[in-house]
């Protein structure tokens, strides 16, 4: 009884140590111990008041939610920067009296990645995504929330992946 005992506190104690090592979101930080967003310009031809303010918001959040990165406002170790590029609503399909059914709103971000302790992995990339709605509700209110939130989701997750994952 007392091999099992310590046949199974050698195990979990080998577990617990080889799980300090692996991040479950896969986010290969290196030695950063900080990380920075800047504030994202809206420059799309379309402006929608306070959407540059919110995606800033979103990608920080995602950044200390998946990481155990510091946000500072100057000098991070990994620093994201940029510009909305693109806010564009569109209809997508017709119905048979030739109007639309469904609209589709498009949010482009043009994104600037540096990694101060390896600048290797610095990057510009652009990122898109979009979302649809019916063409009779208007692009306020709950439904504007729910677009903000399905494509913030998204765009940030890419960022994330495109500069952090390692998998």
């Amino acid at each position: 009884m007392s091999k099992l005992k310590f046949l199974v506190i050698i195990v979990l104690n080998i577990t617990v140590v080889s799980c300090g090592i692996y991040s479950f979101t896969g986010a290969d930080t290196g030695n950063a111990k900080t990380f920075q967003v800047n504030f994202f310009q809206n420059n799309a031809d379309l402006i929608e008041p306070g959407l540059d303010i919110d995606f800033t918001n979103a990608l920080q959040d995602l950044m200390q939610n998946q990481t155990n990165l510091n946000l500072v406002n100057t000098n991070g170790d990994l620093v994201f920067g940029g510009e909305i590029t693109e806010y564009r609503i569109a209809p997508m399909t017709a119905t048979a009296q030739n109007t639309a059914a469904q609209n589709r709103l498009t949010i482009s971000v043009n994104v600037r990645y540096f990694n101060t302790l390896d600048e290797e992995k610095d990057f510009e990339s652009r990122f898109s995504f979009f979302y649809d709605y019916p063409a009779n509700a208007q692009l306020t209110g709950s439904t504007k929330d729910e677009a903000f939130e399905v494509i913030f989701e998204r765009l940030t997750q890419d960022i994330f992946n495109a500069s952090l994952a390692n998998w």
